[in-house]
């Protein structure tokens, strides 16, 4: 059984065919659409949108371990332990708050 304990270990195994084979059918079996945001009453699709300064298509919907990778290796690439999030909601689930654009001097005075 493969361990997915390492940096190195979750690259290799993400980067790899089988994954992004699954991924693809995940995403297809959910409808493109975020299963956390579905569950509150909301939705959130992937737009295909395309970032300039970043030269490549922007990621909206990931694919999601239910139970987590390094904890439950057995289960890497069963398609039950797998549902599509919106970025939002899976850094919401991993405790992954970024502040957008945070203006450190807007409180000082101005002259």
């Amino acid at each position: 059984m493969n361990e997915y304990k390492t940096l190195e270990q979750k690259r290799k195994f993400y980067d790899g065919r089988e994954w992004k084979r699954l991924r693809e059918r995940v995403k297809e079996r959910d409808n493109y659409e975020c299963q956390e945001c579905r569950r509150n009453g909301s939705v959130t699709i992937d737009l295909n949108e395309y970032s300039e300064s970043a030269k490549r298509k922007k990621i909206a919907l990931v694919v999601d371990h239910i139970k987590e990778l390094e904890d439950h290796p057995e289960l890497a690439l069963e398609e039950s332990n797998l549902e599509t999030l919106c970025v939002a909601c899976h850094n919401s689930k991993h405790d992954r708050a970024f502040e957008k654009n945070v203006n450190r001097w807007q409180h000082d005075e101005r002259w």
